[in-house]
């Protein structure tokens, strides 16, 4: 039997992938990040399925929920919000699914980021203006950052950051970026993306901090700076030029 880690998407229930619906529609167990992960999906799920919530469940304990619907001979579906590529603790449930010896599957999702983008209204790579996006986050309560990945070295690039688990702390980000991106760099916030109470926060590196307090924005939030949400003058891509040679790959 298999454990199915699902990226469930950013919180719209109708996100999730048709791959990702169907593994939960046969699945006869279901962990799920109650805390993040939109409960219209439990619908999918068989009728009698076991459903167990790890809001509050260590990772010991998710483990064994894991190895013991292996071992009664069923599938399991781990829902996971966002995508199980970034920041998702998603690591070390197979590590130790790798050594109790059951095998497992990972169905990719949306991940929080592309939503956010998406209410943006923004593709966050613009040709001539910024085509790198960093993925990160800030060592605060939760897990240090690795040496060279702070946000003050990271700043220095002048890409696009694209900041999680950060908005309480929205005026250490700003306080690190100014001195790289200056008070006129174009900032968003966008928290609960894709949901029906999903708040987007525009204005600058500036402006920003105050407009996160304002809406009481703490959580579930990504934070974005950088030249390309604010690029309106660039040249057309490559891709689809009139130019291009259509008749070579």
């Amino acid at each position: 039997m298999t454990v199915y880690f699902i990226g469930a998407g950013p919180g719209a229930a109708d996100l999730i992938t048709v791959r990702g619906a169907r593994v939960l529609a046969a699945s006869p167990v279901c962990l799920y990040a109650g805390s993040l992960v939109p409960t219209e999906l439990l619908a999918e799920c068989p009728p009698d399925a076991r459903l167990v919530d790890t809001a509050r469940l260590d990772i010991e304990r998710i483990t064994a929920e894991l190895v013991a619907a292996h071992r009664a001979g069923q599938d399991v579906a781990r829902l996971h919000s966002g995508d199980p590529s970034v920041f998702s603790a998603v690591n070390e449930q197979m590590r130790r699914l790798d050594e109790a010896g059951v095998p497992y599957e990972v169905v990719p999702g949306v991940p929080a980021f592309a939503a956010a983008a998406a209410s943006l209204k923004r593709e966050l790579t613009v040709p001539t203006v910024g085509q790198t996006v960093i993925l990160t986050r800030i060592a605060q309560q939760a897990t240090a950052m690795p040496e060279g990945e702070d946000l003050a070295t990271l700043g220095r690039s002048g890409a696009l950051i694209v900041l999680h688990l950060a908005a309480r702390y929205v005026d250490r980000v700003v306080d690190e970026l100014l001195p790289h991106y200056g008070a006129e760099c174009p900032a968003a916030v966008v928290a609960m993306a894709s949901r029906p109470d999903e708040i987007v926060l525009r204005g600058t590196l500036d402006s920003i901090a105050e407009q996160v307090k304002e809406a009481g924005v703490i959580r579930t939030a990504v934070i974005m700076v950088g030249r390309t949400l604010g690029a309106e003058q660039f040249h057309d891509s490559h891709l689809y030029s009139p130019a291009r040679d259509r008749h070579t790959c």
